[in-house]
């Protein structure tokens, strides 16, 4: 049986459509929660992972400088055959006494343990605690890098949950114009309505349906963004789980959340660490000069092959350093570096108490701008509905209709955006509170 070229490609094309149909039904979108997103993003992030290295490499920085306060043990084996010139060492032959002016190859072996105990070292002791500190402000800076991604995370999703919102309300105006633009046709048909009317009508539901597909488009964009930050795959199909509501945020007293931020903030307690660290190496310096205390011994055998007899010393050893011109340029360097810290608190402490006074006005804002829209989008609905009967009724021609469409638009728009701000508002004040991946769900109704 032989098919020709137009049945064939039908047949395949059939196939294709039928092939992607079916992988299409297999792969169901991924339904995300803020809660699954934020653990994502923690886990995947590319900047939560720079700063757990970060934490590492300092740990590792603190580990060697421990380390220089710690006994220190090694060994060594010594085989070694050679004879010795004693006329280069100043023997001469004595009368009647001869003396070889080289003596003969032999062996001589050594082996031996060595160890070593800093037993007094400021120096040594105050760069450890330096680096400790170091080490802090290392896991603070995590922290505070994953305070940031909840942020960012948050700010993603919401921006999805408002894009579905604008979907929502852009289907739901489209099925109203639908049934206003067939109300049309009707009453066209019956000689009540103009021409006039009934492509007005269309024109109202064609311009809703062009709303539809740009804001399907701006949604799909959305979750490719909130896909790319979490660590997915572009192409991972995502559904969102919640949807945006509003929810009472709980607004502290700004003296007690300022105080409640400097004590939990973590970029904040990361620069005090960073000063402890400072002010530490600047004892490091000054202890460059005072008396360091050391024991070092060693015990092994020592002699020929047929003859090897243990030897050992003890030793006690003190050193100072007298003089060195490096001491007076590391001074300098750390005094800059304070300074600069000191300057870097004073501007966090301002920016954090500006945060806080922005996230609680906008709160107080928000909050009320989401009651008016409500109370708008119920009027407009109720404006809608009134004109929709005049017009059926015949009182007047559909301009009060569209006007009306356009004016419930409007505020479904508005609703959404004062819930996106409420939202956007709690989920700033979580981030000015600090421990923002502890309580960023009580600012924003997650359960």
């Amino acid at each position: 049986m032989k098919l020709d070229w137009g049945w064939a490609a039908f047949l395949t094309t059939l196939a294709l459509v039928c092939g992607n149909s079916l992988l299409a039904q297999q792969v169901s979108p991924r339904r995300l929660t803020l809660k699954e997103a934020v653990e994502l993003a923690l886990k995947n992030n590319l900047s939560v992972r720079v700063a757990e290295t970060q934490v590492d490499e300092f740990e590792g920085t603190r580990e060697r400088r421990e380390a220089s306060l710690l006994p220190r043990v090694s060994g060594n084996l010594l085989a070694n055959r050679q004879n010795v010139n004693l006329g280069a060492l100043g023997f001469t032959s004595i009368p009647k006494i001869p003396i070889p002016t080289v003596i003969p190859a032999f062996n001589h072996y050594d082996s031996r343990l060595l160890a070593s105990q800093p037993l007094v070292d400021r120096e040594a002791y105050h760069n450890l605690k330096a680096a400790e500190k170091q080490e802090q402000a290392a896991k603070l800076t995590y922290q505070d890098t994953r305070d940031l991604v909840v942020r960012e995370t948050a700010g993603l999703y919401l921006d999805s949950e408002v894009g579905l919102a604008e979907i929502r309300a852009a289907e739901s105006r489209v099925t109203t114009s639908q049934a206003l633009e067939k109300l049309a046709r009707d009453q066209h048909a019956q000689g009540l309505a103009t021409a006039v009317d009934l492509v007005r009508a269309q024109v109202q539901l064609e311009r809703d349906r062009q709303t539809l597909l740009v804001a399907r488009d701006a949604y799909q964009t959305s979750l490719l963004s909130l896909a790319r930050f979490l660590g997915l795959s572009p192409g991972t199909p995502l559904e969102l789980a919640g949807r945006m509501e509003f929810h009472p945020v709980p607004a502290p007293p700004i003296d007690e959340a300022l105080r409640t931020a400097l004590e939990a903030r973590s970029d904040y307690r990361a620069l005090l660490s960073q000063r402890q660290s400072l002010l530490e190496q600047e004892k490091a310096t000054r202890a460059r000069y005072y008396p360091k205390l050391s024991v070092n011994g060693d015990y092994g055998a020592l002699g020929t092959a047929q003859n090897m007899a243990g030897t050992g010393e003890i030793q006690g050893t003190i050193s100072i350093s007298l003089f060195d011109w490096d001491r007076t340029g590391q001074r300098k360097e750390l005094a800059s570096r304070a300074r600069r810290l000191n300057n870097q608190i004073e501007d966090l402490t301002r920016g954090i108490e500006q945060d806080l006074r922005k996230a609680l006005l906008d709160l107080d804002s928000t909050a009320s701008q989401v009651s008016v829209t409500e109370s708008a989008l119920a009027l407009a609905e109720r404006e809608l509905t009134l004109a929709q009967d005049r017009f059926r009724n015949g009182v007047t021609d559909n301009i009060e209709v569209v006007t009306a469409q356009d004016t419930l638009a409007s505020a479904q728009d508005d609703r959404i955006m004062a819930l996106a701000r409420h939202t956007d508002a709690g989920m700033a004040l979580a981030r000015a509170l600090g421990n923002t991946e502890k309580v960023y769900q009580t600012y924003l109704g997650e359960p």
